[in-house]
């Protein structure tokens, strides 16, 4: 098979070899994907530990890195390993949360400080109400811009799934936007 020679792939092979100027720019190509990812994968505390990790074992295997997919590709599969460890880790030992006195918190946000977090709460409420399949499948092609191929390859499923689960995501996203009593606006009519 061939070799995928893109900028991030190039840095990942340099890397591999010992350059690290090349390390540095695979990270700094690479690292908003990553957290991006890891972000919206359901289960996933801790993102920048989980970042870190990821980084950690992506160096380990590095000099073995032949290219035959992305970079990137091979990177966020290595991610979503991790996410998937920690998940799993998680469920094995309860973890208690400190909520000490957090609504007086909440209120002692000044105005104007959130400007914008409104539309990212949304976002991410809609998001968490995807199965994970489909979650995974959304963020990996919608949200990063992951080919379908790249995106099965991340998720280790054929393409076809990839694309069904995207199509759902899409559904199940726009059934959760429409009003609560099920009434469409036809479109162009004033609301």
């Amino acid at each position: 098979m061939k070799a995928v020679t893109d900028d991030i792939t190039g840095y990942a092979i340099a890397a591999g070899r010992g350059d690290r100027a090349a390390a540095a720019a695979f990270v700094r190509a690479t690292q908003h994907d990553v957290r991006r990812f890891l972000a919206h994968l359901p289960g996933v505390r801790e993102v920048d530990d989980l970042v870190q990790e990821t980084y950690l074992r992506a160096w380990r295997a590095l000099p073995s890195f032949a290219g035959r997919s992305t970079a990137r590709t091979w990177l966020l599969a290595i991610a979503r390993r991790v996410a998937v460890d920690q998940v799993r880790a998680a469920t094995c030992r309860p973890r208690t949360a400190n909520l000490t006195d957090w609504e007086a918190a909440a209120e002692s946000t000044p105005a104007g400080v959130c400007a914008g977090v409104d539309e990212r709460v949304v976002l991410h409420g809609l998001l968490d109400g995807l199965s994970p399949e489909r979650r995974e499948a959304f963020v990996s092609t919608q949200l990063l811009g992951l080919s379908y191929a790249e995106a099965a390859q991340v998720c280790d499923v054929p393409v076809g799934t990839i694309r069904s689960r995207v199509a759902r995501a899409r559904e199940d996203l726009i059934a959760a936007m429409r009003p609560a009593t099920g009434h469409r606006r036809r479109p162009g009519a004033a609301g």
